[in-house]
């Protein structure tokens, strides 16, 4: 699936809030990932902001086949290729003064890692829902996929990045701007 398109520009939206009310609704709780939970839920509070769809990033590999796992690689290099299922966070941003602020934090945040951290736009959300983004965390040469093909040393490196990226957002929403 192509998750990468440049960012597009704010556009009135009159069906935010109906929209924003809509999505939250409909999200499960107990789908989001358990690490990125409490960071979901931050942003879920700000009225201005509103998340579609995350994912914590998996690594799959020979002896740890599960797509969904969560546990840490293995601290030695006994694995060689490494299956990494993207990091991302994908969200929308009312057209307002404290959303274009939001904005502005957030496409700031690759610049912890440009070579792996890239802020997009992703054309199909943006059809579903304008004002529509994603921050996520993918070697460059992976950027419109939603998977890599990593070798054990870049998926430690990955693993890095993925952690920063998130301690990084945890961080942006302590900020007194962005408590509600």
């Amino acid at each position: 699936m192509k998750t990468y398109t440049e960012p597009k520009e704010l556009v009135e939206n009159p069906d935010y809030q109906m929209q924003r009310e809509k999505y939250l609704s409909k999200l499960y709780k107990n789908i989001i990932d358990a690490p990125i939970r409490d960071l979901i839920n931050s942003m879920n509070k700000l009225p201005y902001c509103f998340t579609l769809q995350s994912c914590c990033g998996h690594f799959v590999y020979k002896g740890q086949e599960d797509t969904h796992n969560l546990e840490p690689l293995p601290k030695n290099d006994t694995v060689d290729r490494v299956k990494y299922r993207i990091a991302y966070i994908a969200f929308c941003v009312e057209n307002s003064n404290p959303g274009r602020e939001l904005l502005t934090e957030l496409k700031e945040i690759p610049c912890l890692d440009p070579d792996n951290i890239q802020f997009c736009s992703a054309g199909w959300f943006w059809e579903k829902q304008v004002n529509s983004y994603a921050l996520q965390v993918e070697p460059d040469r992976f950027k419109d996929q939603d998977t890599a093909l990593l070798n054990y040393k870049e998926a430690l490196r990955i693993e890095q990045v993925r952690h920063d990226f998130f301690d990084q957002l945890r961080k942006l929403f302590q900020k007194p701007l962005f408590q509600i």
